[in-house]
């Protein structure tokens, strides 16, 4: 009985509370569809070892895909590209075991310009850095991670090396 009396007033309530805003749930639904954008990667798919030192900077390929909702990130090129135009945030780390000769350093780059950078350097035992940056995109633009000259990671199953990017929210176009 007392959970009838419940949905009959629930029933009461709602058919006479006006709805403040003019989309239903489902339209809110199919809206937000395309502006669902998120990734999240490591370097390798298996194994272990050092990458690097090399003499030029090269392009990291993050190849072990965790998350990549709305297809944004390409792990064959290690580029992520912006399908909309909004306010993004990205995040780097980096593990390597110290050398008193070589230090670690990754950089987040957008449209070829250096937006952060994670550096460590020490003579011994494991090295961590990470960094992240909240940068507005335009559709098309293109931001990924550069492994610097001289320089050294190591990875392995643990996934200590990552590339993780996300939309905050979007923007209208112009």
């Amino acid at each position: 009985m007392l959970i009838t009396a419940s949905l009959l007033l629930m029933w009461w309530f709602s058919t006479r509370v006006k709805k403040e805003s003019p989309f239903d749930t489902m339209n809110l639904e199919d809206t937000n569809q395309d502006r669902q954008i998120a990734f999240s990667a490591s370097l390798m798919q298996s194994n272990s070892g050092y990458i690097g030192p090399f003499t030029t900077e090269i392009t990291l390929i993050y190849r072990n895909v965790f998350t990549n909702i709305g297809n944004a990130y390409n792990p064959i090129t290690g580029i992520f590209t912006a399908p909309l135009k909004g306010v993004y945030m990205f995040r780097i780390s980096l593990y390597y075991h110290g050398s008193q000769s070589t230090s670690s350093a990754v950089a987040i780059i957008r449209n070829g310009q250096l937006a952060v950078m994670a550096h460590a350097h020490q003579a011994g035992f494991v090295v961590n850095s990470s960094n992240g940056v909240v940068l507005l995109l335009e559709v098309g633009d293109v931001v990924y991670v550069r492994f610097l000259a001289n320089h050294r990671i190591y990875d392995n199953n643990n996934n200590h090396n990552t590339f993780s990017g996300h939309l905050l929210f979007p923007l209208r176009e112009d």
